[in-house]
Parts: C-alpha cells; sequence; structure tokens
C-alpha cells in the first residue's frame, strides 16, 4: 500500500493528482477489459483506489485549512 505524505502538498495538488490518478486507472481498467488481462485491470483499479484517498486528502486538508 502506498504512503502519502501529507504535509508537502498543498490541497488543491493533492485533489489534481489524484483526478490524474483517478482518470489513469480508469484508462488501465479499459485496456485490461479489452484485451483480458487481469493485471492491467487491478494495476488500473489500484490506481482508481489511490487516486480517491489522495483526492480525499486533499479534500480534508482544504477544510483544515492547510
Amino acid at each position: 500500500m502506498k504512503t502519502y505524505d501529507v504535509d508537502t502538498k498543498s490541497s488543491g495538488t493533492d485533489k489534481l493528482q489524484g483526478n490524474a490518478k483517478i482518470a489513469s486507472g480508469a484508462v488501465k481498467e479499459g485496456t485490461g477489459r479489452v484485451l483480458s488481462s487481469t493485471k492491467l485491470q487491478a494495476a488500473g483499479a489500484s490506481e482508481k483506489r489511490d487516486g480517491h484517498v489522495q483526492k480525499k486528502i486533499g479534500e480534508i486538508k482544504k477544510v483544515l485549512g492547510q
């Protein structure tokens, strides 16, 4: 599992990078479906999940004023 350094990124950066990971993961997951690659599908799903976590961290930082 990946860890996130909460102190060094701004909330906007976390949300932006989270959205990018979600999009990239969706592309990988879809490509995996087309190619019947369960490994690529799993990698895409994992990347999307990481993106959702990073985006949520950014939202929390915004609420806390960081």
